[in-house]
């Protein structure tokens, strides 16, 4: 690993505190590689054998069961996935696979678990990061149960406006049909949905999305911190 992704890894929320010694012990064995689109990281059902980190690029982390499958998440940079799995060395609840060409580091699971029954302030930085994940479902399912389909696209659209720097055109770093997976609805929802968001301040123009009407949205969509954070 070169030193400015060393760094970027040491940045991180969850390493930042670690002694030098316990980062070190961490990173020795990391590996960092490249993969293209579409290749399935990890498993459902498997045991971790690493701690996954996404460098760059763009990972999807989905379900199946009986021939269906969802979308849970859409994991960006710098972010790591599936960290429960690895501090209980318990089987993976989804799986995961880049829809971009990604870079992702790996550190080894055992020596994360080392490091967190020896390091006590790594060991407060991964009960926090477990605890804002617990935080961002209960949101999701709240989203979920609470909103319809075109209420929860509005809400994810002055989102992702709003992290794209509310410029009003929002980019798609995935697939139609995985982001309506995400949202809880069918991929022939998705379009409908939009078209339903025209009357209130929405353009879709052959798979650009913009914002026409930033007080019309948000006056349907009503966000809420307390789902929406």
């Amino acid at each position: 690993m070169r030193m400015s992704e060393i760094s970027l890894v040491r940045d991180l929320p969850l390493f930042h505190e670690v002694a030098d010694s316990h980062f070190e012990l961490l990173t020795q064995a990391a590996l960092l590689q490249r993969f293209p689109p579409h290749v399935t990281l990890i498993h459902e059902g498997a045991l971790p054998d690493f701690l996954h980190i996404v460098v760059d690029g763009t990972v999807e982390l989905f379900a199946t069961h009986n021939d269906c499958e969802t979308t849970i998440d859409i994991v960006r940079p710098v972010t790591t996935f599936i960290l429960a799995a690895v501090i209980r060395d318990e089987v993976y609840l989804k799986s995961a696979r880049t829809l971009t060409e990604s870079r992702i580091l790996m550190l080894p699971a055992k020596s994360v678990r080392d490091v967190f029954s020896q390091d006590a302030a790594f060991a407060r930085a991964v009960v926090n990061e477990l605890a804002l994940r617990y935080r961002g479902i209960v949101r999701a399912l709240k989203n979920e149960k609470l909103r319809t389909s075109p209420e929860r696209l509005a809400n994810w659209l002055l989102k992702a406006d709003k992290q794209q720097g509310e410029t009003g055109r929002i980019s798609l770093d995935c697939d139609k049909r995985t982001l309506a997976s995400q949202l809880g609805m069918a991929p022939e929802n998705f379009s409908r949905n939009l078209s339903l968001l025209a009357k209130h301040g929405v353009r879709n123009d052959g798979g650009n999305i913009t914002i026409e009407s930033h007080a019309e949205l948000a006056a349907y969509a009503r966000p809420t911190p307390l789902i929406d954070g």
